[in-house]
């Protein structure tokens, strides 16, 4: 890896450099590492490589969340007005999704009419109008990234621990943060399958995020059940408005509170994490964040209509369309919910129109799946188990797969929070 890390950079952005040496790069650094200086240092240039966002010196308490993904991982969609609605700014840069659903994007755009690609002066002119933005990466934002991961993509070279922190931290540090959350999922419905990689991840991340003057903090959770009970895009967004009215899953919501808390104790906006996740807990029963987020949707073009009631908020989210065929899947017999199998809904989402495989696929936004249960529930012959949203697909099929993710058996389960450490 001879020569500047800035000249190497500038070569990626300005085509100077040609595919073959940069490729022969990536796989030195896959095939060696990097110290965490080196990873700093390529993660600045990195976040330099194009435009950064500049806040006034009276715009403080910037913060923003990252999670590494996961099945019914709609955590960012109540938690941004959340910690809007607590004072914080929040410029929420977001991706759409590969794999078993869209993104956070996505999901937005099932609202009709939401725009997610707004410019940085739209952006930052709507932030200090309400607080809060949730929008797509622009072109103008870390350019070098997105060589570099295109030619990631084809090397096998996605998994290296220097080249993801980077990938990561150098978009969140163009957003201007003063704090930084990142949600580090492990389980086999996540990225990471253990919880060593994860944590070391975790830790490369903090350390680099810090570096770059980012007060950041990192969370590993479990990811070997879906979040909270539904897996799509319109579902997903039905289910953070329950949320934000305070009638969402417990799950969901601890997640939601915990990290929102532990971002208002970074800007020292409360005593400790605990009293930061009871403000974003209140802010979900008091109307607060509700009221960001309908502000957010009138901003960015979304119809407000459709969040005056739950029989408009599902018609505006296409779940109400008379094409949308549905199976509901019951249980066969008596017995304790002890495992869902995350992998297993989401082949069955991707499966059904759900997700993408290539940047380029189209996605059903209206499919999905709706849990009635969650593992600790007891549950009888007969009971429901889960709704399938579909277009026309094989229903005996689907729902003999449903069947099969939910495990019932006769021993009650021991229930532990999905959080399993903190890494400052």
């Amino acid at each position: 890896m001879a020569g500047s890390m800035e000249d190497f950079i500038d070569g990626v952005v300005d085509g100077n450099l040609t595919d073959d040496r940069i490729i022969q790069w990536l796989r030195e650094v896959y095939d060696n590492g990097m110290s965490k200086s080196e990873i700093i240092e390529l993660t600045n240039r990195m976040m330099k490589s194009g435009r950064t966002i500049e806040w006034g010196a009276e715009e403080r308490a910037l913060v923003d969340k990252h999670s590494t993904g996961g099945v019914g991982d709609k955590v960012s969609i109540p938690l941004a007005p959340a910690l809007a609605a607590c004072g914080m700014i929040v410029p929420m840069i977001s991706g759409r999704g590969l794999g078993h659903t869209g993104g956070t994007l996505d999901k937005l755009e099932s609202i009709p009419g939401f725009r997610t690609n707004l410019s940085i002066e739209e952006m930052q002119s709507q932030i200090r109008e309400i607080g809060l933005a949730m929008v797509g990466q622009t072109e103008e934002l870390v350019p070098a990234d997105k060589r570099l991961y295109s030619l990631r993509d084809v090397t096998g070279t996605i998994a290296s621990l220097p080249l993801i922190t980077s990938s990561i931290v150098s978009k969140k540090g163009a957003e201007g943060l003063s704090s930084l959350v990142l949600d580090v999922k492990f389980g086999r419905g996540a990225f990471m399958k253990e919880i060593g990689e994860a944590r070391e991840l975790a830790r490369s991340m903090v350390d680099t995020s810090n570096g770059l003057g980012i007060s950041t903090v990192a969370v590993l959770t479990t990811m070997d059940c879906p979040i909270g009970h539904s897996i799509g895009n319109s579902v997903e967004i039905l289910e953070s408005v329950e949320t934000m009215c305070g009638r969402g899953p417990a799950d969901l919501e601890e997640l939601v509170c915990v990290l929102g808390g532990l971002l208002l104790e970074s800007e020292g906006a409360c005593n400790d994490f605990m009293d930061g996740a009871t403000m974003i807990q209140d802010s979900l029963y008091d109307g607060s964040a509700f009221e960001k987020f309908k502000q957010m949707v009138t901003a960015q073009g979304g119809d407000p209509s459709i969040l005056e009631t739950d029989i408009s908020l599902m018609k505006g989210l296409g779940l109400l369309d008379s094409e949308l065929g549905s199976i509901t899947v019951q249980c066969r017999k008596d017995g304790w919910i002890t495992d869902i199998d995350a992998m297993k809904i989401a082949e069955i989402c991707l499966e059904i129109g759900a997700g993408r495989l290539t940047k380029d696929e189209g996605i059903d936004r209206s499919v999905g799946v709706v849990l009635d249960v969650q593992v600790g529930d007891y549950v009888e012959h007969g009971d429901d188990l889960g709704t399938i949203y579909h277009r026309g697909a094989e229903e005996s099929k689907i729902s003999e797969r449903l069947l099969s993710s939910i495990s019932v058996t006769d021993s009650k389960p021991q229930l532990v929070s999905r959080i399993v450490e903190v890494i400052k």
